[in-house]
């Protein structure tokens, strides 16, 4: 994917508070600041724990 000039967008991991696995991966606008839903994390599904938990950014 080739990044475009003026692009604001970063992606950033997921990663799940009780196992610490990056299960998911997410374009992040930067431009305008990280949103506070984000920012608190969001709840997504966890394969390993088959249940949905907390999921805080990890930046590699």
């Amino acid at each position: 994917m080739a990044k475009k000039k003026g692009e604001a967008v970063e992606y950033v991991w997921l990663q799940c508070s009780e196992t610490g696995d990056l299960n998911y991966r997410t374009p992040v606008n930067v431009k305008g600041g990280m949103p506070d839903k984000l920012k608190a994390g969001l709840k997504k599904y966890s394969p390993r724990l088959r249940k949905h938990t907390l999921h805080k950014i990890k930046r590699k």
